[in-house]
């Protein structure tokens, strides 16, 4: 008990304000959907389904960059600072690398929603909101590579401040773009697009400031040398990030998959489906943030050589989000028609989606404990389990099951978002497990029994 007291506060220290950044994040896309409702069911819409493909094609991206948690948590616990400047150099090239992939594919989807059967009321206003928010996948991307960065050497509350200014930034926009404020031209949900992509530009230039302010005078400084591209380190972060890139766009495009199959339902179907979604990602945020703490607190042990802190730390962790998540799931059982009314004030939307958040309520533990475990996971340098498990509990089981549920039963949207639940739960029961496999022998010293811990070395040959 006394171990686990020690190891306590600092996971809370680092994890609260990461949760907070993770809240911050999701409510950029929940002030979206409230701010274009006034427009209609349309317009929640396609903010809903232009922020599902973009999220499906940029978090690839962005789980590229996962890698830097083990590379600088690691790098950082073992007190090697110019490590951690290295690889966050070549987090940058990666960033500069994936943008024109990511807002190619973005440009190129929505041609393919006629096929797919979209409502032609939403798919007419995708093409351009999709066009808006993709200008801001650069300045997202280096955000995401300075937030990595920062998190991983214990700098948390700038990550926390610029996600609440940059979410006051971005509302003021959607008040002046949306609607012509301002001065500006009323340009509907697409003004929404061009909002979002401006407070991420602010994200970038706040979070790069603060990387300097932190760093300068710690050896060679992060831009105190030129920023020398290196092949080696730079495979090495592809190779850890790929796992985790393609394990988070596969659970979040089985999600974004589900929004395109809903948006083949009526118009009010895909409103309740998008509102109810945005609830439950909201509750996500939080066992996410304790998810990317769990990671940077394993790395950190891992990298000073103790298997048993890095154990207690990934426990901690895990009994934190689903506490929280056993809240969640009460108030979405207790109060839903009061959390969907402030997304829609119609009877339809809200009717559905009470049935769709009584679901939520079902999947939040196992939620907590599949994202939770994912990080501390990665802490370990494992990135390739949860890509395993994502992709058969999703995509061979989860999906299959909620489509078949949906159109060849008759459950419509209820039946599909079943299917994603039951693969949900799959994933979390594989990953605990994953857990349990790879942290369960370890003995009083902090070795691990048989097997060095995995530090990921990423010195020059």
């Amino acid at each position: 008990m006394a171990s686990v007291r020690v190891e306590f506060g600092p996971m809370l220290r680092l994890a609260v304000p990461v949760v907070l950044s993770e809240l911050g994040w999701m409510s950029m896309a929940i002030v979206d959907t409230v701010m274009v409702g006034r427009l209609g069911a349309a317009a929640i819409g396609i903010v809903g389904l232009g922020g599902a493909v973009f999220y499906a094609v940029g978090l690839f991206g962005l789980g590229l960059l996962l890698g830097l948690d083990t590379l600088v948590a690691q790098a950082f616990g073992a007190g090697d600072i110019e490590r951690c400047h290295r690889a966050l150099r070549q987090g940058l090239y990666l960033a500069v690398f994936m943008t024109p992939l990511i807002m190619a594919a973005c440009w190129t989807v929505p041609a393919w929603f006629p096929a797919w059967g979209i409502q032609p009321s939403v798919a007419v206003g995708v093409g351009p909101f999709l066009t808006a928010l993709s200008w801001g996948t650069l300045p997202l991307l280096a955000y995401a590579a300075f937030r990595r960065y920062l998190q991983a050497t214990g700098h948390v509350k700038p990550v926390t401040f610029v996600l609440i200014s940059a979410n006051i930034i971005n509302a003021v926009g959607n008040w002046a773009l949306i609607y012509g404020h301002l001065g500006m031209p009323a340009m509907g949900p697409t003004g929404s697009g061009w909002s979002t992509a401006a407070s991420r530009g602010y994200m970038a230039l706040v979070l790069g400031g603060c990387v300097w302010y932190f760093d300068r005078g710690k050896g060679a400084g992060l831009f105190h040398e030129r920023p020398r591209f290196e092949w080696r380190l730079f495979r090495r972060l592809v190779e850890l990030g790929a796992p985790s890139a393609s394990q988070i766009s596969l659970e979040v495009g089985a999600f974004s998959m589900a929004t395109m199959f809903a948006g083949r339902l009526a118009t009010g179907a895909l409103a309740a489906h998008q509102i109810a979604l945005n609830c439950a990602s909201f509750t996500y945020m939080v066992p996410l943030g304790i998810s990317s703490a769990a990671a940077v607190r394993v790395g950190h042990a891992v990298g000073r050589g103790d298997r048993t802190g890095a154990r207690l730390s990934g426990w901690i962790a895990l009994g934190l989000g689903v506490a929280f998540m056993m809240c969640a799931a009460i108030v979405f059982l207790t109060a839903p028609h009061w959390i969907l009314s402030l997304f829609s004030a119609d009877g339809q939307t809200i009717a559905v989606g009470v049935s769709l958040l009584a679901v939520a309520a079902v999947f939040q533990m196992f939620d907590a404990a599949q994202v939770v475990t994912t990080g501390a996971l990665r802490g370990l340098g494992n990135t390739r389990t949860p890509m395993l498990a994502n992709l058969f509990g999703y995509w061979a089981f989860g999906l299959p099951v909620g489509y078949w549920l949906c159109f060849r039963q008759g459950w419509g949207l209820l039946g599909l978002w079943w299917g994603l639940s039951i693969g949900l739960i799959a994933v979390a029961i594989a990953l605990v497990f994953a857990w349990v496999r790879e942290t369960r022998n370890t003995d009083g010293s902090g070795a691990e029994a048989g097997e060095a811990p995995q530090v990921i070395n990423i010195q020059s040959p």
